[in-house]
């Protein structure tokens, strides 16, 4: 495979490290702590809802930090440039805003693999890229803040029935926001720790490694329209596209088809252990690629590689860190997912609604998604897209006989 350097990189790759080695390590360390500590508990969250075990959800995120962490170290050593991998976060909200199948786990986990095909196919597919390229913006944000709606209100519900429990973390986490916004998330995860701790629950958390948990794929074809469809569509949108909008705009330009091959072949590999999938990072990527990594942009590479190697030594954690969820009160995890989201959420519906062409097909789409409809076994994201969809469609064809008309 032909690599692209970085725009700037004309020396060679083997010189000594400068003496700002250490910071760019840090800056890649820092990236897979927030990438983790940030996400988990929506990634637990959205394996449960589609019917995985504790177990199941533990093997599930173990299997994502493996995959991901050896992504970052690969690629970011093959090409020498800040290549992060990261588990679709939106996805994982999507399945925590689904119906768990009928038919168990296994439907979900056959969803996994089709969408980790449909990822690969993508890298290689141009017609398949471009397609997933003209869905408009607006359409795909507006399915994204309708799924996570009902997620980002789940703090504040929660407020409602266990007040002592959550408002610590609620409190934490809105302090920590104005302190150093970065680490509100992990923040507010630590509270829920101590809210756990308080309440005796410690007793219950297992340091024990994860086992690997596989699950045969069962095949439903409603479940693959409900789960598969929209879990790419959103790890396509929301992750790996701006993913490469984010390297472009610090000035590295890769060819962009190993990783993505990775990730899907990566995703297809992890699903039967209950991973959903992985992707370029795109939000966290800015912490390994941009000027926070170091002032050469030809050492950053190091970020990528320390950042795998921060995700690889999660994965043994993956155990302790679903009991700590288990033990936690109702609602308590959930909330912290909640709150993880809410910038998510608000930069989905700004990019939805802000586009005036698009304005009312996205409100269609954001409405319909966040009502929880569910017809012929799947679930509001596929509806709201085709209902946008559909909406624009008329509105556009209306507007051609009008024209005509004149």
């Amino acid at each position: 495979m032909t690599t692209a350097h970085h725009a700037a990189d004309d020396a060679p790759h083997d010189l000594p490290a400068p003496v700002g080695t250490g910071h760019t390590v840090i800056a890649g360390v820092v990236c897979g702590l927030v990438g983790f500590l940030s996400a988990f508990p929506v990634v637990l969250t959205g394996l449960q809802h589609v019917g995985a075990t504790r177990e199941q959800a533990a093997s599930g995120l173990m299997v994502l930090c493996l995959t991901m962490g050896l992504g970052c170290i690969l690629w970011s050593l093959r090409l020498r440039m800040p290549i992060t991998m990261a588990w679709s976060t939106p996805g994982a909200a999507l399945l925590a805003s689904t119906a768990a199948p009928a038919d168990g786990f296994g439907v979900a986990v056959m969803a996994f693999i089709i969408s980790g095909v449909l990822l690969t196919l993508t890298a290689f597919a141009r017609p398949l890229f471009r397609a997933v390229e003209a869905i408009p913006t607006a359409l795909a944000n507006a399915m994204l803040a309708g799924v996570l709606l009902t997620l980002c209100t789940v703090p504040f519900r929660s407020l409602a029935h266990s007040p002592a429990a959550v408002a610590p973390v609620v409190l934490v986490w809105l302090l920590l926001l104005g302190l150093a916004r970065r680490w509100a998330v992990p923040g507010a995860l630590v509270a829920a720790g101590v809210v756990v701790a308080a309440q005796g629950g410690l007793g219950r958390v297992s340091t024990a490694l994860p086992p690997l948990e596989l699950v045969t794929p069962r095949w439903d074809t409603a479940a693959v329209v409900a789960i598969a469809l929209p879990l790419f569509l959103v790890t396509m949108t929301s992750q790996n596209i701006p993913g490469m909008a984010v390297l472009r705009g610090f000035g590295y330009e890769p060819s962009f088809r190993g990783p993505l091959t990775y990730a899907g072949a990566a995703s297809v590999a992890g699903a039967p252990a209950g991973g959903h999938a992985i992707n370029l990072a795109a939000i966290s990527a800015a912490l390994a690629a941009g000027p926070e990594a170091g002032p050469d942009p030809r050492r950053r590479w190091i970020a990528g590689v320390s950042c795998g190697v921060t995700y690889l030594a999660f994965g043994p954690l993956s155990g302790t860190v679903a009991s700590l969820a288990a033990a936690a009160p109702d609602g308590l995890i959930e909330s912290v997912a909640g709150l993880a989201l809410i910038a998510t959420f608000a930069a989905a519906a700004v990019s939805a609604l802000g586009d005036a062409e698009h304005r009312e097909a996205a409100a269609i789409t954001f409405l319909v998604a966040a009502s929880g409809l569910h017809l012929a076994g799947i679930g509001a994201a596929f509806w709201g897209l085709l209902a946008g969809g559909v909406f624009l469609l008329v509105m556009r064809r209306r507007r051609g006989r009008h024209a005509s008309a004149r």
